[in-house]
């Protein structure tokens, strides 16, 4: 079986952590997978493995990591997500997609809402409530972006395949 690629952009140790600590408390148990992660491609075929890693490469190695931010909260109905705001990180993203045009998945080839989801798949009620409880006391808060990472999707838990980190 082949499976797709997912291409994510990696924190600091100490956001990964923050975003960790906050899906582990909203996030159903029995879902909850996966560390926090902000993808930036879902789908990619197997077949854009070594132009990927190439691409990645040439766009992180002796790059300063791009600036960003979690600029707010989004509902996602059934869930909770923090907003990633980096015009830096949109800008790598629009020129990885530009390169996989024709590989993109209907869901890649749309727009990009970069976000961290730290809730999902419960009740819209308990979402809300999350959401109103969180928008309370939220202050924008800078991040950083280590790197930026692939994976294999095999039906569970991703499978690392390659990290590219910033300088």
């Amino acid at each position: 079986m082949t499976a797709p690629i997912i291409v994510t952009a990696l924190f600091g140790r100490q956001d990964q952590g923050w975003f960790d600590a906050q899906r582990a408390a909203h996030f159903p148990p029995e879902r909850n997978q996966l560390s926090a992660h902000l993808t930036m491609f879902h789908h990619l075929p197997p077949s854009a493995e070594a132009e990927l890693k190439h691409r990645l490469t040439g766009m992180t190695r002796g790059v300063t990591a791009p600036v960003a931010r979690v600029g707010g909260l989004i509902s996602l109905g059934r869930g909770v997500a923090y907003r990633i705001e980096s015009p830096e990180l949109v800008a790598i993203r629009a020129e990885l997609a530009d390169a996989f045009v024709g590989l993109l998945t209907p869901q890649d080839a749309g727009g990009w809402r970069p976000h961290v989801t730290i809730q999902n798949k419960v009740q819209p009620n308990i979402a809300k409530l999350l959401l109103t409880a969180l928008s309370r006391d939220f202050r924008p808060r800078e991040v950083e972006i280590a790197g930026l990472a692939t994976w294999w999707y095999r039906g569970g838990p991703w499978e690392a395949l390659s990290r590219h980190m910033f300088a």
